[in-house]
């Protein structure tokens, strides 16, 4: 079977702590319920400990940016 999160094209995903996530959706004025979802099942987060609740930060490459972090809600 292949590991999805060792594939070239998967980001880097990491679970939030809570202290950089309130800086996140205060920075946003947005609560977490308005993040979008990823489902905890995703083969891309095989590796993390993530549970329904958690934030996930995903670091994607961008041609316009170098790269992209975007912030995703656990659900099941």
């Amino acid at each position: 079977m292949v590991d999805a999160t060792e594939h070239e094209l998967v980001p880097e995903h990491s679970l939030v702590d809570e202290e950089t996530l309130e800086g996140v959706l205060d920075e946003y004025n947005i609560d977490r319920t308005d993040l979008p979802k990823i489902k905890r099942r995703d083969p891309a987060l095989a590796d993390i400990d993530a549970e329904a609740g958690d934030v996930i930060r995903i670091v994607r490459d961008s041609r316009t940016a170098e790269r992209a972090v975007i912030y995703r809600l656990v659900i099941e």
